[in-house]
């Protein structure tokens, strides 16, 4: 009812590339759930996550910050007993949750490994899932570097689910949270772990995908996997005829892998440079849907640079919640979704990853300092540790036209010197 506050859920996608869905330009991969959510809402071509990584990508989605002012710059451990985003943080959940909302965790976690920094620390009334970067889907083990330990968590104690498929898991979990709060507005925040690797989609999508070259036929059997699980979550929506009622977000964390983990790529960032660890587009520029049948626009799409910090602010907007008393990064971008005509939320905005690699865009100029191309289209040479571009000229970014415009550096570099100094811890 037009009484009733929205539902909210969050789907947060992992190393999903930048066009990697048919309506982002995917012509190999079948994903009508993502597809769907874009028919019935508006979708954007210039948005961005706040890291090119994992943990930091998050922090700012949740707390509406860049990662530095969030206290997470880069990824924090796998490891329990690790601390990660800090507890003084605010997240959407303990925003919403001040307001009255049910909130819950499903999924990938991957901030903060300790009680008070694990989900139900840090506001969500329920949490399943695992705590570090990645999980094997049948074992629920992470393998990655030893020893190897099980990570499967319930409300902060292990359970065990052993040979059950996480993603199944994950879907039963989300619509038994939907479930037992239909009479009452919720917020879920569905950290779905896929296509991250390892990439184990199910039988019926390999045997789909067969006829691909690898590795794109098992990154994209993860992707329809990945696609199928969140049409079942949304699934229960309709059954509880909740959907007109429900904001339906979704977003990837950053640009695909290509580790040697997920068999060097599968992914694709299409025109795009970069990849997962890139400030270049390929590794920040990412899906973006917003759904809100009968009270949102529908099938338009909105090229406006807007960023993952406008979540938290966006929703508090749309749910009329009180924002947290704090500085934000993010700003509600409701008016770009309303209409085409509004003007970006963004003139300028920061990315600062590892060490020192960083990126500051304003307007249609982007600079990179020591850039990094995971996507290997290019070299890199010496004269590239200051790239800059004109995204509306060129978006491949495969030309540096720093020589040429040594006036735009030196304004870009100051921007971001001065930014660095802004949100540096004191």
């Amino acid at each position: 009812s037009a009484a009733k506050r929205p539902n909210v859920i969050l789907i947060y996608t992992d190393d999903q590339g930048t066009i990697d869905a048919n309506c982002y330009g995917a012509k190999d991969l079948i994903t009508p759930t993502i597809d769907g959510l874009a028919a019935t809402g508006v979708r954007f071509t210039q948005f961005y996550a706040a890291a090119p990584v994992c943990s930091p990508s998050r922090a700012a989605v949740l707390t509406g910050r860049v990662p530095q002012r969030a206290g997470v710059p880069g990824n924090v451990s796998s490891a329990p007993g690790n601390h990660g985003m800090p507890t003084e943080q605010m997240t959407i959940a303990e925003m919403m949750k001040a307001d009255g909302y049910r909130t819950g965790h499903v999924g990938k976690w991957h901030l903060g490994y300790t009680p008070e920094t694990m989900p139900n620390g840090q506001g969500f009334d329920s949490s399943f899932g695992h705590m570090g970067g990645c999980i094997d889907n049948f074992s629920h083990f992470f393998y990655w570097n030893g020893p190897n330990r099980h990570d499967l968590w319930e409300n902060g104690h292990e359970v065990w689910r052993d040979g059950q498929y996480f993603p199944a898991l994950m879907v039963e979990q989300g619509r038994r949270f939907i479930e037992a709060n239909k009479d009452e507005p919720f917020f879920l925040y569905f950290a779905i772990n896929l296509p991250h690797y390892p990439l184990q989609g199910t039988d019926k999508w390999r045997e789909k995908y067969k006829n691909l070259p690898a590795p794109r036929r098992m990154y994209a059997a993860f992707v329809s996997s990945m696609d199928e699980a969140i049409g079942e979550l949304l699934g229960k929506l309709d059954e509880l005829k909740l959907r007109e009622d429900t904001i339906v977000i979704f977003q990837s964390d950053h640009g695909h892998s290509t580790e040697d983990r997920t068999f060097g790529g599968g992914g694709s960032a299409g025109p795009y440079r970069g990849a997962k660890f890139s400030l270049f587009e390929g590794g920040i520029r990412v899906p973006a849907i917003i759904s809100w049948p009968g009270r949102l626009p529908e099938g338009e799409v909105r090229d406006k640079l807007c960023v993952a910090c406008d979540w938290l602010p966006t929703i508090a907007d749309l749910c009329g919640v009180e924002l947290p008393k704090r500085k934000l990064d993010g700003v509600s971008i409701v008016p770009v979704i309303k209409s085409a005509e509004a003007k970006t939320p963004h003139e300028t905005f920061h990315w600062q990853t590892g060490r020192d690699s960083w990126a500051v865009r304003s307007g249609d100029w982007k600079l990179l300092g020591n850039p990094r191309d995971t996507s290997n289209k290019a070299p890199l040479g010496p004269n590239d540790k200051l790239f800059l571009v004109n995204l509306a000229k060129d978006h491949t970014e495969m030309k540096n036209l720093a020589s040429d415009n040594p006036d735009v550096v030196m304004r870009l570099q100051k921007q971001h010197d001065e930014w660095v100094r802004e949100v540096s811890p004191k």
